[in-house]
């Protein structure tokens, strides 16, 4: 439990953790799961920065843009990087070598710099929506962390990597569906609770949970289609997409 601890806040935020001593399949199963506990902090970040503008009276789109750079500087950008390189290896070509190929380059292509203004513009909107408010600030935060939830879908049994070598070989189907359908349940539970407590219909929880799933499964049936399997920067560009589908969904 340790190393899954160490490795899920090592690897989704920058606060600095010591290394794993070892990364099993155990460990990495671990990993998925403690991934929306080890991100509480940045949605606590995102909480204090609701308080902080209402406080001060900012504006609620400077609100959101502040809580979106937050977040990337609490993540260094990783899973920024991971949907700006999902989505050119998803247009450089058909063929999954070059599309692999095209991912590990490094570079943003116009495909990349596209998927990341309109998602951040999404998550920008939904966070400006909620952070004007003590209620929608807390559930901003929460956000932040169910939306580490999509990795339960993009490291379930049967979802196989793309490539021998990255993040996406150890992390690949460590997660068993019957844990991955009970993650689910109890994340709706959850969820389901905070809404009716904000004074929101209980569905929107269903509903928003239900979209985000969707579009997981989705951006995965279409790397596997297209690159054999998912990659490390599939699991990104799922965080980011489900964060903003939440925002959206429930602002």
């Amino acid at each position: 439990m340790r190393d899954s601890w160490r490795l899920a806040v090592g690897t989704l935020t920058a606060l600095p953790t010591p290394p794993p001593s070892e990364v099993t399949p155990a460990t990495a199963r671990g990993t998925v799961l403690l991934a929306p506990l080890a991100v509480v902090p940045l949605g606590a970040a995102v909480l204090a920065v609701g308080l902080l503008g209402q406080a001060t009276g900012l504006s609620w789109l400077v609100m959101g843009f502040l809580a979106l750079g937050v977040l990337a500087l609490g993540t260094r950008v990783f899973h920024w990087d991971g949907l700006s390189d999902t989505a050119d290896g998803l247009t450089a070509s058909y063929d999954p070598e070059r599309s692999l190929q095209v991912m590990k380059s490094g570079t943003s292509g116009p495909a990349g710099v596209l998927a990341t203004l309109v998602v951040a513009g999404l998550q920008v909107a939904g966070f400006a929506a909620l952070l004007g408010t003590v209620e929608g600030a807390v559930l901003a935060g929460v956000l932040v962390c169910l939306s580490r939830l999509a990795l339960t879908l993009t490291c379930r049994r049967g979802v196989v990597p793309a490539r021998k070598e990255g993040l996406g070989q150890p992390m690949a189907e460590v997660v068993p569906t019957p844990v991955v359908v009970l993650a689910w349940l109890v994340a709706g539970a959850l969820l389901s609770a905070l809404t009716l407590w904000l004074g929101l219909q209980w569905w929107r929880a269903a509903l928003s949970l239900g979209l985000m799933a969707a579009v997981v499964l989705a951006l995965v049936a279409h790397t596997r289609r297209r690159f054999g399997g998912v990659t490390g920067d599939v699991f990104g560009a799922a965080i980011e997409l489900s964060l903003a589908v939440l925002l959206i969904t429930l602002s």
